[in-house]
């Protein structure tokens, strides 16, 4: 179990890092739309497309899903500023593009997840 949490906390450090570099690199005014955020949740969500597919084509290292997929991609996606960000958004008195954006956001992770298990699936077995 040690070695399990320091891969996650590892993981969970360099994801945050590099999620803090891009929302500092992609900054947004308050109650405007985070596409830092939009842009980290995608990926993040093709991310874990890619690694759930992985793991059920391949045998990795059992480090590899919590070092990647609970402590690198947890640290990296955030839904939890996603929603702060819908919050505000409709709190600035557009309830329909913060409605909008939690649907896009929604809607392209599902899409991104899926084209990351496909990617890995359309693989031919080496």
């Amino acid at each position: 179990m040690p070695r399990i949490l320091a891969v996650v906390a590892l993981g969970g450090v360099l994801g945050a890092v590099l999620r803090a570099v891009l929302e500092q690199a992609w900054p947004h005014p308050a109650g405007t739309i985070g596409w830092a955020t939009f842009a980290i949740n995608v990926t993040g969500c093709f991310g874990i497309g890619l690694l759930v597919g992985a793991i059920e084509r391949f045998t990795p290292h059992h480090l590899v899903r919590p070092f990647l997929g609970t402590g690198f991609l947890g640290g990296y996606t955030t839904f939890s500023t996603h929603v702060v960000e819908v919050h505000a958004v409709i709190a600035a008195g557009r309830p329909a593009l913060g409605l909008a954006y939690l649907g896009l956001q929604l809607g392209s992770g599902v899409l991104a997840a899926g084209l990351g298990l496909w990617a890995v699936q359309r693989r031919q077995p080496q």
